[in-house]
């Protein structure tokens, strides 16, 4: 039976910087509650190592994950397993409406509901994601080094990312759809400057093949022609796009052009007592140190105004 529950801050998914606010939030003595579709961790949930984070030379993605959050379930943190439909703001109250019915209500809701890459939909793809597929170069392109990696795309993501990674590979291909790119002309020319970049154009990659335990090759077919062909790689980055899990709230948000959520410097977005952190934000890099650097912000920033509404209502006579 559903159920409403009430709470101070509710927070909208599970990933690095959703689990940090919540750490902050439950420590300073707030009930909070993070809502998570999924597993907590988010994205590096499925990830496999991770490098770039600060303490860990090496460590498993899923496992860095469940560090997370059992260190902010020690504080009091509740997680539980919801699929958040709808945030709603109700007086006082920022409202999360779930698909099972339940409704949580907080004084603050922040808002860690990430992104998703725009995938391939190729056979491989799923099977060797973590593999050899990746959707980070900063993230993974170190464990490629002097390897062979095929980049899929034409936007500026695709064309930085795949000059980004011949600091690691021996070779890059850059394999766009057509005859020329949609990236600015600077970073283009950085690419095409680039001896270790090649273009392979009017090519679509039709599976990602391996041998069970990484990717070793891309059967590719000429858009134009026709023509198939095979390309030996020993990852594939596929830049196609990103979509901001930003479409939650029933009053419209102040997003930037791509649907990122726009904050200011403490994380609050256009509609008071909604704060946003991590991936769904306008912001330069999208890492688990600047996630975890938003949540922290989300919550201290949820936390003054929690204080500032509490002291508005003893106030009043």
């Amino acid at each position: 039976m559903a159920e409403t529950k009430d709470y101070d801050v509710v927070i909208v998914g599970g990933g690095p910087g959703g689990l940090c606010a919540g750490l902050y939030s439950a420590r300073a003595r707030r009930r909070t509650v993070c809502l998570e579709k999924y597993l907590p961790g988010g994205q590096i949930a499925v990830t496999g190592d991770v490098e770039d984070y600060l303490g860990f030379e090496r460590i498993q993605g899923a496992d860095l994950a469940m560090k997370f959050a059992d260190h902010a379930r020690k504080f009091g943190l509740e997680v539980e397993t919801e699929e958040v439909e709808e945030v709603y703001t109700d007086g006082d109250y920022r409202v999360a409406r779930c698909a099972s019915g339940n409704v949580f209500r907080g004084k603050a809701v922040i808002l860690s509901t990430g992104g998703s890459p725009v995938f391939l939909n190729v056979p491989g793809e799923k099977e060797y994601s973590g593999k050899g597929v990746s959707y980070c170069a900063i993230c993974d392109g170190a464990f490629f080094k002097d390897q062979v990696i095929g980049v899929v795309g034409g936007g500026d993501a695709a064309v930085e990312e795949g000059t980004f990674l011949t600091k690691f590979a021996s070779k890059v291909y850059i394999i766009h759809r057509r005859d020329q790119l949609r990236a600015q002309k600077i970073i283009q020319q950085r690419a095409f400057d680039n001896d270790k970049v090649e273009f392979i154009w009017d090519t679509v990659v039709e599976q990602i093949e391996g041998d069970g335990r990484r990717v070793s090759n891309l059967k590719l077919k000429n858009a134009k022609t026709g023509e198939k062909s095979d390309l030996a790689v020993g990852a594939v980055f596929p830049y196609i796009g990103f979509r901001p899990n930003s479409q939650i709230t029933r009053e419209k948000l102040r997003t930037d052009e791509g649907g990122y959520i726009l904050t200011n410097q403490n994380m609050e977005t256009s509609i008071e007592g909604i704060f946003a952190c991590g991936d769904v934000r306008a912001q330069l890099v999208r890492q688990i140190t600047n996630a975890v650097g938003d949540g922290t912000t989300a919550a201290v920033a949820a936390e003054k105004y929690i204080e500032a509404l509490e002291d508005k209502h003893a106030r009043k006579p």
